[in-house]
């Protein structure tokens, strides 16, 4: 029996969405659509066809590995067919493609349905094949294989790459059935379902025109900042959505996926990118978030493109001008050498090259950091974090790069304390540093997410004195916050615990209330007022529906079986673990778990039989190998 059924879990309902295709917008919005057409959203997800496809796919080759792929076209149709490292040949036709700059990804369509990302991609640049992992050693049982569930277009990149996206996954056949308005993100995507907009719309010019609906019949608004920002953060940004497709656009953020935090692997510890992270975790650090600017004051909604070239979309603001919108902003020279002390023109001289770092992702993207930082060499060797100058000036070292800006700004007021420098302690000791990671939460002054962040360090090392004293920010405006608080309850008192978070049961975010249910799993309750049982079994049941929408993920599967050991329920961890090793064989973790739940509860037998099974596929792991030296006589 498998793990999700212990969870009576339930799908997420389905708002009614009448969209009707980006076409029906053209007529009467030609500007945004002349700049919407050809651009990076009109063309995420496209049809294969030679307006579209730009790889050479007469005849060519490309190896890696002991694997080796061929792209040739066979009429209308575009055809790869791979010999893998193992011997086995597949050949199928290109399903769709993704992309146009710098890279291109060819989606193969692997069974009925199930839409796979090829891991050779077209560099659009060099006009060349390459491979998109070309350090790894992915044999076709790998679950980071191409044809694994970690490269799976439905699960993990559809979504962001079309319009009124629905997963459909069945998790008793593993199959797909997904469907989606239109591929690519279209009109829609961003402002809502149509329908109601286009009834009003064809209405105006008659006698008696229909009165315009609320927004204009449009479920997304883009009337502040923060609306525009939180409408974009859905794609971009390193979530766990809670739903199995598009929610609604005009769905705040928090309602509809959980935010990644500023973790290890994710992130160096005073918040530089690290891992793809998609900027609006790095953006919500920022002086220039807190300050009101918002996508849309550097970026154009409809080309996607910047509104201007190099250094003129910051002097916008960043002039003896200044910009009459952001007040508080000091009008100054900045584009001259004696702020960034380089030739003019050069690459040193770009704002971005000092105030957004970037780094390669996909082998050839280039993506920057949005946290808009001043560069801090001199916080290097307590952070860890690499510095804007040290990236160029490869032959120096941070200690350098600090002299010389401690020399140029004299008395700057950039280099007094940074939250990077707690996170960094925390990281490394979160119980010996309970005290400043608590002062950290508790400053309103700080970016929302890295106090959220000092939260969860908390959470893995704090006690019932640290619960208390962070006990008020579970009323925290931040609904990234409140939920991070949640999880700092942990470590309260039982009783302490629940009557602390019965509240967030019914908070305004579906984030926090499900963080809330999450906590209080295995609280002792023995029974509620009938009102807050019901808040409980809601907040549960949307834990539920989240859980459900990701039934494909193997990490799903690890986190069930960690629930169901929570709830003593061995069989139920069991049919987890075993889920993900079926998904992929090489999560030692999961093994891990299988081998240990059969020696509590089957014999030597059956444990050496199924740790067999888990050396026979990973037969280097490290930690099987020690369970099996334990398991000798």
């Amino acid at each position: 029996m498998r793990a999700f059924v212990f969870l009576c879990v339930a799908a997420l309902p389905a708002s009614a969405q009448d969209y009707v295709g980006s076409t029906e917008c053209t007529d009467c919005h030609e500007a945004a659509a002349q700049a919407w057409e050809g651009s990076h959203h009109a063309l995420a997800w496209t049809q294969p066809g030679p307006d579209t496809v730009i790889a050479d796919f007469d005849g060519t080759t490309f190896s890696h590995d002991g694997m080796t792929a061929r792209f040739r076209r066979d009429g209308t149709r575009y055809m790869v067919s791979v010999t893998e490292k193992d011997g086995s040949i597949r050949e199928t036709p290109v399903h769709s493609v993704v992309g146009i700059a710098p890279l291109q990804q060819y989606l193969l369509e692997t069974e009925p349905g199930r839409l796979q990302s090829f891991d050779v991609t077209w560099d659009a640049v060099r006009g060349a094949w390459y491979h998109l992992y070309p350090d790894q050693d992915l044999p076709p049982d790998d679950g980071l294989h191409w044809t694994g569930p970690y490269k799976n277009w439905n699960a993990r990149c559809a979504e962001c790459h079309a319009t009124g996206f629905e997963k459909n996954y069945d998790p008793a056949t593993r199959g797909y059935a997904s469907t989606q308005a239109e591929i690519g993100v279209g009109c829609e995507a961003c402002h809502g379902p149509g329908s109601a907009h286009l009834e009003w719309a064809v209405t105006r010019d008659a006698p008696e025109p229909a009165i315009a609906p609320t927004n204009y019949g449009f479920t997304a608004r883009f009337e502040t900042a923060e609306a525009t920002i939180q409408q974009c953060a859905g794609c971009h940004a390193r979530r766990t959505a809670f739903g199995a497709g598009n929610p609604l656009p005009g769905t705040p953020f928090a309602d509809a996926y959980g935010l990644a935090l500023l973790r290890p692997g994710l992130y160096h510890a005073d918040g530089q990118i690290l891992d793809e992270v998609y900027v609006y975790g790095s953006f919500l650090q920022s002086k220039m978030y807190a300050q009101g600017v918002g996508c849309s004051n550097c970026h154009d909604a409809h080309s996607a493109t910047l509104k201007a070239d190099g250094n003129a979309v910051c002097t916008q603001c960043h002039s003896p001008a200044g910009n009459p919108d952001f007040p508080s902003l000091r009008g100054a020279v900045y584009e001259d050498p004696s702020h960034h002390f380089h030739e003019p023109g050069s690459d040193g001289a770009a704002c971005a090259s000092c105030h957004m770092i970037e780094r390669t992702y996909m082998g050839i993207d280039g993506r920057r950091d949005h946290s808009f930082r001043v560069p801090r060499p001199d916080l290097s060797a307590q952070t860890g974090a690499p510095d804007a100058c040290t990236d160029c000036h490869a032959d120096k070292d941070p200690d350098w790069a600090a002299a010389e800006i401690a020399g140029r700004f004299p008395d700057s007021a950039h280099r007094g304390p940074h939250f990077g420098t707690v996170l960094a302690a925390g990281r490394a000791d979160p119980v010996g540093t309970r005290g400043p990671l608590s002062a950290l939460a508790l400053d309103r002054a700080q970016p929302g997410i890295a106090r959220a962040t000092a939260l969860w360090l908390l959470e893995q090392g704090g006690d019932a004195a640290t619960a208390d004293a962070v006990a008020d920010l579970l009323s925290d405006p931040d609904p990234l916050v409140r939920a991070a608080a949640a999880g700092a309850q942990r470590a309260a008192p039982d009783q302490t615990r629940v009557l602390r978070l019965l509240d967030l049961l019914e908070d305004p975010h579906r984030q926090v209330r499900i963080t809330a249910a999450q906590q209080l799993l295995n609280a002792p309750i023995a029974r509620l007022p009938a009102d807050q049982q019901a808040a409980m079994n809601a907040a549960m049941g949307e834990w539920r529906a989240s859980v459900t929408a990701r039934l494909d993920f193997p990490e799903t599967h690890l986190q069930l079986g960690g629930m169901a050991l929570t709830l003593r329920n061995p069989d139920a961890a069991r049919g987890a673990f075993r889920e993900v090793v079926t998904l992929d064989p090489q999560n030692v973790d999961a093994w891990v778990m299988l081998v240990r739940i059969a020696a509590a509860t089957e014999g030597r037998s059956a444990t050496s039989a199924v740790l067999g099974e888990a050396l026979q596929i990973n037969p280097d792991a490290p930690a099987l190998n020690q369970m099996l030296q334990e398991l000798l006589p």
